[in-house]
C-alpha cells in the first residue's frame, strides 16, 4: 500500500485545489482495499468531467494541465504519479455514477484519506466488463461474504446485470462446505 500514497495524495491536492470534483479509486487497486492484492499494471481513477457549454465531448484538459505543470509525465492514457500509471476516467451516468457518489473513504494514517468504490459497485463493474480477471474478482468479494444480498440485488436490478449474475453463478457456483 505504500507505493499508492504518492498516487493518493496527489488525487486528495486535485480535489482541494478544483482540478477535480470527486475521485474515487476502482478496477484492480480499488479491490486490493477489499482483498489480497492482485496484479495489476495501472491505478484506475474516476472523475466526473463535465462537457462545455454547448458540446458533448467532456474533457481531461483540467487534469492533463494540473499534472504536466507539477512535472509528471504522462505515457499513452496513463499518468506516471509515483512510479504508478495512473489512468483518469470519466464517470457516466449509471453504474459509474452511484459508485462514485458512494465511495467509501479509507483513512490511511498520516491525515491521508483514499476514496475507493465499495466492493458492490466493483463487483458489478467487473460484472458488466467481463473479463477472466474480472470473473476471478467476483468470486473473490462473493466468497469472502463482501456483496451484502439485498444490496448487491438492488445494484444488479437497477442496471440491468440480473441475467448476467445468474449466468455468472452458473458457471461459477459457491462451494458447499
Amino acid at each position: 500500500m505504500e507505493d499508492i500514497i504518492a498516487v493518493i495524495r496527489t488525487l486528495n491536492e486535485m480535489e482541494r485545489e478544483g482540478v477535480v470534483e470527486r475521485y474515487a479509486i476502482g478496477g484492480a487497486v480499488g479491490a486490493t482495499f477489499y482483498l489480497e492484492p492482485a496484479a495489476t499494471i495501472d491505478v484506475d481513477v474516476f472523475v466526473p468531467l463535465t462537457s462545455t457549454v454547448g458540446s458533448t465531448i467532456v474533457s481531461l484538459d483540467a487534469v492533463i494541465g494540473y499534472l504536466t505543470g507539477r512535472g509528471f509525465e504522462m505515457n499513452r492514457e496513463y499518468f506516471m504519479i509515483g512510479g504508478w500509471p495512473v489512468q483518469f476516467l470519466p464517470s457516466s451516468p449509471g453504474l459509474i455514477d452511484e459508485a462514485l457518489e458512494q465511495a467509501e473513504e479509507f483513512d490511511l494514517g498520516a491525515e491521508i484519506v483514499a476514496r475507493v468504490f465499495k466492493p458492490m459497485h466493483l463487483a458489478a463493474m467487473a460484472l458488466q466488463t467481463g473479463r477472466n480477471k474480472d470473473k476471478l474478482r467476483l468470486v473473490q468479494f462473493r466468497d469472502a461474504g463482501l456483496l451484502p444480498v439485498d444490496e448487491f440485488e438492488a445494484i444488479l436490478s437497477r442496471y440491468g446485470l440480473v441475467e448476467k449474475w445468474a449466468a455468472f453463478e452458473r458457471q461459477f457456483p459457491r462451494n458447499s462446505e
